[in-house]
């Protein structure tokens, strides 16, 4: 009959000395000295060192038995030398001169396609492919310890706070609100699906309208979108809340001190204290080129316009006359940076996708350099200086562009780095803040119509006389509707979105009229949204809520730059999950099942994904060999 360990490899210290223990793990590391044979025992835990000897009758087993094999050793604890201790891990005082051993599992490889004793990079598909070995990796394995530390903290502050947890269903029905779904086909339903949900949206809601208080879930999310950086493709999990009763700043005084503990709790950087600063959308774009601000950064975007409206320098001034805005971003203490510091912006600027960086500077003693200065007389540099918040020493760029918010993009990404390349940005921070007063519609230039800015489930402030008022004022395009301002808010730490959120719009009428203004008719509500209609007409109460993101706080608290290295089995960044290979072909018996028939398009496209598929494999195995 198996004997469980008595020990784990991170627990053994000097109190354990002369006692005989029993452990269990993975071979991390073997050393011969000739001799003596040094094994490094390693399990989830941690290391501890293993001594087996040359006269052991297990010797030459132990010396054939390759890394990342699982043995269970007996033996007992000695002192190490004084010379020999390790202070990097616990258990560096102790070794362990074992006495008996057990292979429990050898590797069969001659070479791992993953080592785990090693810090060296490998592809991410080989990685993806191999996840079980990349897994054992000290840092990826110390991240999803964080994962599951982090989400267990947040149900007990949570729950704490009176939340309760409630599950929603993964099986639901296609919802408009913004990405693709991801689509099930029913088998006693033919030609009919189901959909995941992109988020529990409609259900946390209804929850409010059942009467329930505080809901809250550590809810899967699903959405057919792209991969990037902070965003895995196919799924995603967030904290999911909801209030009854609750206003805009019920739901800030709730959220602010779970982030708070839980980016104070697992992570030595300074926390922004709550309550968290609230930056209206309009200002942001404004001084920081986004929604979604990196405080961190202490460059302030500023709006120049009125300095270069009617001035000499033509390019600028004419623009402006046909509606153009002009952005400063100032650039401190590089005046005397050679001429190719500002070249380099305005070769950048064009690689992104513009026409360009202006900039002008201004040496220690004042005098203006560039070609932009010899255009503007000395009261508009003065101005310029001031409302740019500069002074001599100081540089400054200029983003131009018809399309206001073309200008805040191309400002917003031109602060980031020159606040980069002067080492402006602290690492050593957490800042959090919230963007609020988000438009309740923008204008979608492709169908040429209104459009819900944020979602369709938002109150717009003044409630449904404000909207009836704004859609009263005029055509669409230039009407009030574009500056109705809702009660929408999202959630920012060091530039990266963790949520958003909003007061709900809990009335059947102004859903329908918001749903009218953007072109939608009663029947298209009662179709897509027909439960939540149904329930408001029932007696909803006022709720709100928002959902801050999983992955990307683990993501945060881990400083990982992808977000796959704080999920244990992530796709890749073509929503392949290569450890399981899926998406994979359906035999023809389950497709007839589920009453599906592949067009010619998608098995050539099959085909092509196998051609692919070897060609890349092939590649992975030479990049492997090399």
């Amino acid at each position: 009959m198996h004997q469980y360990r008595t020990h784990n490899c991170n627990e053994l210290s000097k109190s354990n000395i002369n006692t005989e223990v029993k452990l269990s793990g993975w071979v991390h590391r073997k050393r011969d000295h000739g001799g003596l044979l040094f094994v490094d025992l390693r399990d989830h835990y941690g290391m501890t060192q293993i001594v087996i000897n040359a006269d052991d009758s297990f010797l030459d087993l132990a010396t054939k038995t390759r890394a990342e094999s699982v043995i269970t050793i007996t033996g007992k604890v000695v002192a190490r030398e004084a010379e020999t201790i390790n202070k990097n891990i616990p258990t560096g005082e102790i070794e362990v001169h074992a006495s008996e051993l057990i292979v429990e599992s050898n590797v069969d490889a001659e070479q791992l396609p993953v080592q785990v004793n090693t810090d060296k990079e490998f592809p991410e598909n080989t990685r993806l492919k191999y996840r079980f070995l990349d897994l054992r990796r000290e840092k990826l394995h110390n991240n999803i310890i964080l994962r599951s530390q982090v989400i267990s903290e947040i149900r007990r502050l949570m729950t704490e706070d009176d939340f309760m947890e409630i599950q929603t269903p993964i099986l639901t029905a296609s919802s408009p609100e913004g990405a693709r779904d991801y689509l099930v086909p029913s088998r006693v339903h033919p030609g009919q699906f189901y959909a995941l949900p992109q988020a529990p949206q409609q259900f946390k809601q209804l929850l409010m309208v059942s009467g329930f208080d505080k809901y809250f879930q550590i809810a899967p999310c699903f959405r057919d979108e792209d991969a990037r950086a902070d965003r895995s493709p196919g799924e995603f999990y967030q904290l999911d809340m909801e209030m009854a009763f609750a206003t805009q700043e019920d739901v800030f005084a709730a959220i602010e001190p779970v982030m708070h503990k839980i980016f104070t709790k697992f992570s030595d950087k300074k926390v922004t204290d709550f309550p968290f600063p609230r930056i209206a959308f309009d200002d942001s774009m404004l001084k920081y080129g986004c929604d979604k601000p990196d405080l961190r950064n202490p460059l302030i975007i500023s709006d120049v316009t009125e300095v270069f409206r009617g001035s000499d320098f033509g390019m600028f001034a004419g623009m402006i006359d046909k509606g153009a805005v002009v952005r400063a971003i100032p650039a401190p203490k590089t005046a005397s940076n050679a001429r190719s510091f500002f070249d380099k912006k305005n070769d950048w600027a064009r690689e992104v996708g513009y026409a360009g960086l202006g900039w002008i500077a201004f040496s220690e003693d004042g005098e203006p350099k560039g070609p932009i200065a010899k255009r503007l007389g000395e009261e508009r540099l003065n101005q310029l200086k001031e409302t740019a918040g500069i002074g001599n020493g100081d540089a400054v760029f200029f983003s131009c562009h018809p399309d206001s918010n073309k200008a805040a993009d191309l400002a917003g990404k031109a602060r980031t780095l020159v606040a980069e390349e002067l080492d402006l940005i602290d690492d050593s921070e957490f800042k959090f803040c919230w963007v609020v007063d988000f438009p309740y519609f923008e204008w979608d230039e492709e169908n040429d119509k209104i459009e819900f800015s944020h979602n369709p489930f938002s109150m717009p402030q003044g409630g449904i006389e404000a909207l009836e008022k704004a859609n009263n004022a005029g055509e669409h395009r230039n009407s009030e509707l574009l500056n109705l301002k809702a009660y929408q808010y999202d959630i920012v730490c060091n530039g990266i979105e963790l949520s958003s959120g909003a007061v709900r719009n809990h009335s059947p009428e102004l859903m329908y009229k918001a749903f009218e203004i953007a072109g939608y008719d009663n029947d298209v509500v009662d179709d897509k949204f027909g439960a939540m209609i149904r329930a408001f007409k029932f007696g909803a109460p006022p709720h709100g809520g928002i959902a801050p993101g999983i992955d990307r706080m683990v993501m945060l608290l881990a400083d990982e730059p992808n977000i796959r290295e704080v999920i244990a089995f992530p796709m890749n960044g073509q929503a392949q999950d290569l450890l399981m290979n899926a998406p994979a072909e359906a035999d023809f018996k389950h497709l007839r099942e589920l009453h599906l028939q592949l067009s010619l398009t998608a098995k050539e496209a099959l085909e092509k994904k196998k051609e692919t598929a070897n060609a890349d494999a092939s590649s992975d195995a030479e990049e492997q060999v090399a």
